[in-house]
């Protein structure tokens, strides 16, 4: 039965270790949000994501509004299906114990610039020492073979790098813009997702590991360009670079009588339909610039500046209500209120609702993909810092005495460390 529109389904995780990723293991050395956001998607494809954070804790865990210190939102939603050790690995005792979890691991992940990986003695030569078989992956700024390779970088400076922000600057005349959400950050977690599952298929052949690099700037100038390179991608080069269309001050959300619709008219089959629900088909035949896609592309910005002007007549519901009829793409504006409202997504379920041991009732997105047998969900909360610490150490093989001296030495930390402290030998 599909969930109420006013009242999304409950989530309840399932049992550990569902999905088509199951029984694979992964340490997850990062923080903030690139290598967590890539991580959280094998976790949701049934890895046991194992995350390792220092005795601070992920620093994503600080940022917006928190019931409890520790537990904002953005950790929350990017942080799921793992769970949590927390080591000092400038501790002899903490870096040992990392190096024998890694032992039977399958995949290390990490964000840490390789520099620092290698004063830490946790380089892929160190770490395929003892593991001949670990799929090493590094996020981290810029390619290692040239000169930006030690520099720090962040998602707003990879937008900017990549002509991102100078895109933006194009399209709205104004000053170059950041795109409002990590975006470098995202791609570049999905891009080494990628790299990840391939390296792993290539190992079921040759029965070896490798180191994999995914820098964030390559990836993301690689993204930009395959829309902006234009003419550029001839030598010499037929024009300025830059997708006109994407380009185009007139693409973005038009506005009505009483707000504002998403729609575009593109193909040559759609302008007839558009044209004909207007009654002016006859036009087509008579302007030039609308012959085509190409003529349509070397006159957008006109072409867009009428479309405003004619969708100003109506209000949102007549629109949606005509376009859809000629098949026309469009869609309302959604904000951050209306989205859940949205009637697609509630009928889907998109939405919903867990019940976080620590944090309370909490808003929950479903796995976007959907799968015929082995879908991938959620199956842990949003642990707490170094709230299995001792778990996952157990399993490693650790005793009681050596999980003792681990927190007496302030190399582990747990969750409860008074409990910890306490534990019977």
């Amino acid at each position: 039965m599909k969930p109420a529109p006013s009242e999304p389904a409950r989530i309840d995780p399932a049992p550990s270790g569902h999905g088509p990723l199951k029984g694979l293991r992964i340490i997850d050395l990062t923080a903030v949000l690139m290598g967590p956001y890539g991580s959280q998607i094998l976790g949701d494809m049934g890895a046991d994501v194992i995350k390792v954070e220092a005795p601070s804790g992920d620093v994503v865990r600080l940022i917006g509004p928190a019931r409890n210190e520790g537990m904002g939102p953005i950790f929350l939603n990017t942080n799921r299906n793992k769970r949590s050790i927390s080591l000092d690995l400038k501790k002899p005792e903490g870096r040992k114990a990392l190096l024998r979890l890694i032992e039977t691991a399958d995949v290390f992940f990490y964000n840490v610039r390789p520099q620092a990986m290698a004063r830490l003695g946790l380089a892929y030569e160190d770490l395929v020492k003892i593991n001949p078989k670990i799929i090493y992956v590094g996020v981290f700024g810029y390619s290692q073979s040239g000169p930006y390779a030690a520099k720090p970088a962040y998602d707003d400076l990879i937008q900017g790098a990549s002509t991102l922000a100078a895109m933006v600057s194009r399209n709205t005349g104004g000053a170059p813009h950041y795109v409002p959400l990590a975006l470098v950050d995202r791609l570049t977690g999905m891009s080494a997702v990628n790299a990840t599952l391939a390296a792993l298929y290539e190992r079921s052949v040759s029965g070896l590991g490798q180191r994999i690099d995914v820098p964030m700037f390559e990836t993301m100038v690689g993204f930009v360009m395959s829309d902006h390179l234009g003419g550029k991608s001839f030598d010499p080069p037929l024009d300025n670079g830059g997708y006109a269309r994407l380009l185009s001050k007139g693409r973005r959300p038009y506005k009505t009588q009483d707000g504002f619709v998403c729609a575009l008219v593109y193909t040559d089959k759609q302008w007839r339909s558009f044209y004909r629900l207007l009654g002016r088909e006859s036009e087509l035949a008579t302007d030039p610039r609308l012959r085509s896609l190409a003529t349509r592309s070397r006159h957008v910005d006109e072409i867009y500046a009428e479309l405003e002007e004619i969708l100003s007549t109506r209000t949102t519901q007549e629109w949606l209500t005509v376009l859809e009829q000629a098949d026309i793409p469009a869609t309302p504006l959604n904000d951050l209120t209306s989205i859940f409202e949205d009637p697609h997504l509630q009928d889907i379920g998109f939405f919903g609702f867990e019940q976080h041991p620590t944090e309370g009732r909490l808003r929950t997105m479903r796995h976007a993909s959907t799968w015929s047998r082995t879908q991938p969900r959620q199956t842990r909360w949003s642990p707490g810092h170094g709230e299995h610490s001792e778990e996952v150490l157990r399993e490693a093989g650790f005793s009681n005495e050596e999980i003792a001296a681990l927190i007496e030495a302030d190399a582990v930390f747990t969750a409860d460390p008074a409990k910890e402290k306490s534990l019977e030998l």
